[in-house]
């Protein structure tokens, strides 16, 4: 059957506990096809709904369509259905312990904070909500987490947070408290995985995207009923039942051509058993001929004792292609030279990896839930 796609505007605060009913309507298949978007964003609903098409119809066995950019800045809508979230929420519990109370700290339109709804719903339990809508105050944690009833208690956080929360000792002995604390979207530097664990936090590193309903792959091992496979080129491929059912409007999208498996952009390998991610395949830079992957010389950099954040960008260069340039946040007090993480970088990589370019910044940009702007920083320093 066929009926229309519907908007579901997810306030940010307190109030984002308005959707929950239709949430559950939706789970439970009595409830029209759900569009989430930001309420009150009235730019970001606009460039959504043109792209998504509310209103309009759409199988009635989709639950969810969850806005997707990607790198490339055109939404796609990935068409999730009821099943498939029930799966994921289901796997989730069934690899974290349990059932339990969820903290809601991320905004809710986006597939990670739309999961701590579900799941709070497939929990029987209602959610605790921080309000992000002027950014993530690790001060709030304590008191936000204190709200929750147990027995047990989860979030769902990105990697700027922890290392946000890290940084306040109440906040971090806050999180300590939580049975397990899903870390994703982005990347997790070492040394930040390192500190969150010397102060007892449990966390759960996920690998995931809106087209499998979130994460699917917990510490490089695959949720019960998720299938994942590496192909000869170091792609990775996704499928099983957390699968979105393709884009919205585009039935001929070659990241779903081949039936089952959702086509990454990321490369991987398995070690010993467990996926590992070694980055983007469309961000690997090349220079003087030679590959690099910014995220293997992130996770590099980011062990210098200066460094705090990084990225790495491949800046036009008329010698060698692109130049390997890092934009550091440096640790307070800290001022890095680009020969310290040049030499740095070479102790461990080849030297086409090293930087050949600097940049000091207070932050780094980013974009969605999380991950690093890398399209802003190229049209910062190029």
């Amino acid at each position: 059957m066929r009926t229309d796609l519907t908007v579901l505007e997810v306030p940010v605060g307190g109030r984002a506990h308005d959707v929950v009913p239709a949430l559950q309507h939706m789970l439970d298949g009595q409830g029209p096809p759900l569009l989430p978007v930001p309420a009150g964003d009235h730019r970001e609903i606009r460039r959504l709904t043109d792209a998504l098409h509310p209103g309009e119809p759409i199988d009635d066995t989709v639950g969810l369509v969850v806005a997707t950019s990607g790198t490339t800045g055109t939404p796609k809508g990935a068409q999730l259905t009821a099943a498939a979230l029930r799966a994921s929420g289901n796997a989730t519990h069934e690899r974290i312990g349990g059932t339990g109370s969820w903290l809601l700290a991320l905004p809710g339109h986006h597939i990670a904070g739309m999961q701590v709804l579900l799941r709070s719903i497939l929990s029987g339990t209602e959610p605790v909500i921080m309000d992000v809508s002027h950014g993530f105050d690790p001060t709030v944690l304590p008191s936000a987490v204190a709200a929750m009833r147990g027995p047990r208690r989860y979030t769902s956080m990105v990697p700027t947070q922890l290392i946000k929360a890290l940084d306040h000792p109440d906040a971090a002995a806050a999180l300590a408290e939580l049975d397990a604390i899903l870390l994703g979207g982005a990347a997790t530097p070492e040394p930040v995985l390192r500190h969150a664990r010397a102060v007892g936090v449990n966390v759960v590193r996920t690998y995931g995207m809106s087209e499998t309903c979130g994460g699917c792959v917990y510490d490089g091992i695959p949720l019960t009923g998720v299938d994942v496979r590496v192909d000869a080129e170091s792609r990775v491929w996704l499928g099983g039942t957390v699968l979105a059912s393709g884009y919205r409007g585009l039935p001929d999208h070659g990241a779903f051509a081949q039936s089952g498996w959702f086509r990454t952009d990321d490369a991987g390998l398995f070690d010993d058993g467990a996926l590992r991610i070694l980055g983007r395949l469309d961000e690997a830079i090349s220079s003087g001929g030679l590959t690099v992957v910014p995220q293997v010389v992130e996770a590099v950099l980011i062990e210098h004792p200066a460094v705090r954040e990084v990225a790495v960008i491949g800046l036009p260069d008329d010698r060698l292609g692109h130049r390997v340039a890092a934009v550091v946040v440096p640790e307070h007090g800290s001022a890095p030279t680009l020969g310290e993480l040049r030499e740095w970088t070479c102790a461990t990589l080849d030297a086409t990896a090293a930087p050949r370019e600097l940049h000091l910044v207070d932050v780094l940009p980013l974009r969605g839930p999380g991950k690093i702007d890398r399209r802003a920083l190229l049209a910062r320093f190029s």
